[in-house]
């Protein structure tokens, strides 16, 4: 049997039952206590499953999936495993298109500020290939440079542009990254991770093809250029919609992919389910975490997220060094 095959018996399964084990966590545990008797006996229980921890759950599962699928669908554009939206820019592009909002529309609906942060991580993006595809050199670690580098120099106008509208504060808060905010009624919008997702899926086999290359892709019959558009799209729109309901979730992409294609290998249409779990359960386990290490207060999932990616971005790279 070959080494692969034994690996998924063994640890997809209990990557499932971990994501299942995770939800049922994220759903009872925080300063309200409940039980799983108690939301059947106690209505205050009841209400506050249904008011905070659902919504708050569902927003973890989205913005799971949301990062985790636009990870991996940069990469197959980018052909390069160490970009995601936060090392693109595309984020920071979000922010800019949601502070503009913040500046000249102050009452706008949430709709209407999706709207134009999608927009701005959707030219962002393309502003990021563009660059790309000038670069002579396309090293494994020059992409996400120029990425990063976009990413800061469109974050600091936008701190420019937040501290003289006297908004950083405003800012600030929009992209904690957290979900101690939460509730019912605000989470939907995430909704439209899931459709991107799905779509990403059907289109599984046309992206893998992309990942190889444009003119291998276009030999096979393949619309690079359509494909790389419903790709920026749906990253777009999930970058725009979780960044406005949750705010930034650094690294998430970059992770997740990278340890699902060790154990999948580089077939989207059989992995992506699984990448899209593992992003589901590592997001609540920052979160989880950041629930209990100092409660009653809370650390923005963010933080901690930041933190483990960090870690694994410097693993990867270490890794890749060891491999050349």
């Amino acid at each position: 049997m070959p080494v692969r095959s034994v690996r998924e018996r063994r640890l997809l399964p209990a990557l499932a039952v971990v994501t299942a084990l995770l939800i049922v966590a994220s759903l009872l545990i925080g300063g309200f206590e409940l039980s799983l008797v108690g939301i059947f006996t106690d209505p205050a229980q009841l209400e506050m499953l249904l008011i905070s921890r659902v919504p708050r759950t569902l927003a973890l599962i989205f913005a799971g999936v949301a990062m985790s699928v636009s990870g991996v669908v940069m990469q197959l554009i980018t052909q390069n495993r160490f970009v995601e939206p936060t090392t693109a820019g595309t984020t920071q592009w979000a922010g800019l298109g949601m502070l503009l909002v913040l500046m000249l529309w102050p009452e706008a609906p949430i709709l209407a500020r999706m709207a134009v942060a999608t927009l701005a991580a959707f030219v962002g993006t393309l502003v990021f290939l563009g660059m790309v595809r000038r670069v002579r050199t396309r090293g494994p670690l020059i992409v996400p440079l120029v990425g990063i580098m976009l990413g800061a120099i469109v974050g600091g106008v936008t701190a420019y542009l937040a501290a003289s509208a006297d908004l950083l504060q405003s800012m600030a808060a929009w992209s904690s990254g957290g979900f101690s905010g939460i509730v019912q009624g605000f989470y939907e919008p995430l909704w439209a991770a899931a459709v991107v997702a799905v779509v990403v899926w059907v289109l599984a086999d046309r992206f893998t093809i992309a990942g190889l290359g444009e003119g291998i892709a276009t030999n096979l019959g393949i619309d690079y250029r359509l494909i790389t558009l419903i790709g920026v799209t749906g990253v777009a729109l999930c970058s725009g919609v979780t960044s406005v309901v949750v705010g930034i979730i650094p690294f998430l992409g970059l992770v997740v992919p990278n340890v699902m294609r060790l154990v999948l290998g580089d077939d989207l249409r059989r992995s992506l389910p699984w990448i899209a779990i593992a992003g589901v359960a590592l997001l609540l386990a920052c979160d989880l975490i950041g629930r209990t290490v100092v409660a009653p207060m809370e650390i923005p999932a963010s933080v901690i997220m930041g933190a483990v990616g960090a870690a694994a971005f410097l693993g990867f790279l270490l890794k890749g060094r060891q491999r050349a």
